[in-house]
């Protein structure tokens, strides 16, 4: 069974965030309300962690999860950036957008699309995320709350069902965080693509997948 903590969506207690904070390092799944809804995260090099998130969503090993970075500082660490690329960061962080870029040598190959080496990465604009992401000093693995066998979507934490409770080590409670997905953004090529619209709104130039 896991631990829940209420924190507060606006001004996140720090104590509270240290307290988060410790527990990943240590190694605990924890679900994370973000702009985009509540996640399931771990840390980067957590290999056991992305196995139980994976289990939990009941998906396959080549389900990729997204590196979820404070700042586009961080982002330049684990993806090669050219100027093109830096510029569209720049403009769209943080916000409710995953973008498509090829990894650089930072990350594990396991985490890396098997055949074009690239990472979804992208820089929240929630306030416990944001605040969490700068007390942990490091990014943060994350994958949607989501099972197979739940359509509606797990928005509220006093409703999650016990096959989140209890394969969670820690519930971050930061009240009602409506699922809206990200837009995601590949960047690998020529001309940047429209891969899926959610919540960040879509810049015109983009071409639609």
């Amino acid at each position: 069974m896991s631990e829940r903590i209420d924190i507060h969506p606006e001004n996140p207690q720090q104590r509270l965030l240290a307290k988060a904070a410790e527990a990943i390092r240590r190694g605990a799944v924890t679900v994370l309300p973000t702009d985009s809804g509540y996640t399931l995260a771990c840390r980067l090099e957590d290999k056991s962690g992305v196995e139980r998130i994976r289990r939990i969503r009941r998906v396959e090993e080549d389900h990729l999860m997204t590196l979820m970075c404070r700042d586009l500082s961080e982002i330049g660490f684990y993806a090669k950036l050219d100027n093109t690329q830096y510029r569209f960061l720049k403009a769209h962080t943080p916000g409710a957008y995953t973008f498509i870029l090829d990894a650089t040598r930072e990350v594990p190959r396991r985490l890396q699309h098997p055949k074009r080496r690239t990472l979804g990465l992208r820089v929240p604009d929630g306030r416990i995320a944001q605040a969490l992401l700068d007390v942990l000093n490091e990014p943060i693995l994350v994958s949607s709350l989501s099972l197979p066998e739940h359509d509606d979507p797990l928005d509220d934490p006093d409703d999650f069902p016990n096959a989140v409770i209890a394969q969670v080590d820690l519930v971050m409670a930061g009240g009602f965080q409506p699922a809206s997905p990200s837009t995601i953004i590949d960047m690998t090529g020529d001309r940047f693509r429209l891969i899926r619209a959610g919540q960040g709104p879509v810049p015109p130039e983009l071409e639609e997948d």
